[in-house]
């Protein structure tokens, strides 16, 4: 069954407050194999100006996924993420993360669509630091497929 197109422009509650933490940006750098001191080493980071390791870029996905899980269980939307594939990642910084910052997603479903079968559904998530200010914008791309015949 097709998702409700309703939902498109609900917004979620923002989540409790993530800390990001030094030895995690670190860990994810390692994970991910980049090797750019800004990562891993405070001193690198502050001779760029920053006043402690930054994250990746791909670094934030982890909390607006999991902050995305507010739409994907939403019994009312009604999505079997059974049959769910990630569909596309997008991101776009005010200012990279930074060890310290304290933040929170809102999440907004922003399209649903279907094509073939299957739904497509569009969030955008909203970071912003403690003080309020907009840190970064994610967008995740879910392709429920459609249920096989037979």
């Amino acid at each position: 069954m097709a998702l409700d197109q309703s939902f498109v422009g609900r917004t979620y509650p923002p989540t409790e407050p993530y800390e990001v933490g030094r030895e995690k940006i670190r860990e994810f750098a390692r994970a991910v194999g980049d090797t750019n001191p800004v990562y891993t080493d405070s001193e690198a980071a502050k001779a760029l100006g920053y006043p402690d390791v930054i994250a990746p870029p791909t670094f934030v996905f982890s909390l607006t996924f999991q902050a995305a899980g507010q739409v994907i269980e939403d019994p009312q939307l009604g999505l079997d993420y059974s049959r769910v594939v990630h569909g596309d990642q997008k991101f776009a910084y005010a200012r990279p993360l930074r060890a310290g910052d304290r933040l929170t997603v809102t999440s907004v479903i922003e399209g649903i669509k279907s094509m073939a079968g299957n739904d497509i559904l569009d969030i955008r998530g909203e970071v912003h630091d403690e003080a309020g200010e907009h840190v970064v914008t994610a967008w995740t791309k879910l392709v429920a497929r459609a249920a096989e015949e037979g």
